[in-house]
């Protein structure tokens, strides 16, 4: 891992963390980037997606301590930044230097519908001092997650080891599918390149990750969603499109064609989802 500003913030974010690690998961691309560091993935020869946001998965309540999330954050050097007319309001958590665009923002699993009593949206909440947003098909992510473990022995400025909790493979890609048509354009193509990336991370172990989806993700899911799942190799990977080509162009400099994407996507997702004879 380089020696890059956003991992040390990322270091100083999961210092912050400290008490609740065992409870709640880094999810998004920073997941996507702690993903090298499992003992399934394999070494490939190009860097990670970066991204500037680190998406923080909480669960409804979490244990009081003398100190909630919040006041931490603010200890260590971040400012909170809010938007939106929701209550409570939408909260970006940036580092608090000049050059630097990255934060922190917390989610939790949407329960019911977004529509509460009086036509009101029922979007945010606050948890443990924090204001986090509601989403869909998050509880996914909190299922059977996996750890990896980071420090300063692997790259990462903490003050010691620290195990973090992070989505299982199948549950990562299995919600990339589940939120896909609610996305926008550009979305939609990075996701296709976390995909194919995720898939050739774990290539050499897809059967593990096809485990955790019989074993831990797919029981969960309506049967509805899990054929959605199942079926995904057929809907989006049997021709090159329009997402797929911009999928190529984020990644700029790995010589990787559409098709190459294609056919990775289909074969690994075939390989972990659709088993049905």
């Amino acid at each position: 891992m380089p020696d890059t500003p956003d991992v040390a913030h990322f270091a100083r974010l999961i210092e912050t963390l400290h008490p609740w690690l065992d409870k709640v998961a880094i999810i998004g691309g920073w997941a996507h980037r702690l993903y090298r560091l499992h003992p399934l993935a394999q070494s490939l020869d190009y860097e990670p997606l970066g991204t500037l946001d680190t998406d923080v998965a909480v669960p409804a309540e979490l244990p009081a301590t003398d100190k909630d999330i919040r006041q931490r954050l603010i200890e260590n050097n971040f400012r909170e930044e809010l938007s939106g007319d929701t209550r409570p309001p939408v909260a970006h958590y940036y580092v608090a230097t000049e050059d630097s665009g990255f934060y922190a923002e917390f989610l939790t699993p949407l329960i019911g519908g977004y529509i509460k009593r009086g036509d009101k949206r029922d979007t945010t909440m606050q948890v443990a001092g924090v204001s986090v947003q509601k989403l869909r098909h998050l509880e996914l992510l909190l299922r059977a997650p996996w750890e990896v473990d980071i420090a300063p022995a692997n790259g990462y400025p903490t003050d010691g080891a620290r195990r973090i909790r992070i989505p299982n493979a199948a549950a990562f890609l299995a919600q990339k599918i589940l939120i896909h048509t609610k996305r926008d354009r550009a979305d939609k193509a990075k996701d296709i390149l976390y995909i194919h990336d995720t898939i050739e991370t774990f290539g050499g172990n897809l059967p593990a990750v096809r485990e955790a989806w019989e074993v831990s993700v797919k029981p969960a899911l309506h049967i509805k969603a899990s054929r959605e799942i199942e079926d995904a190799a057929k809907v989006y990977f049997q021709q090159v499109g329009d997402t797929i080509r911009e999928a190529a162009r984020i990644a700029a400099g790995r010589d990787l064609t559409p098709e190459r994407i294609r056919q990775v996507c289909s074969y690994g997702w075939t390989q972990m989802f659709d088993l049905r004879p």
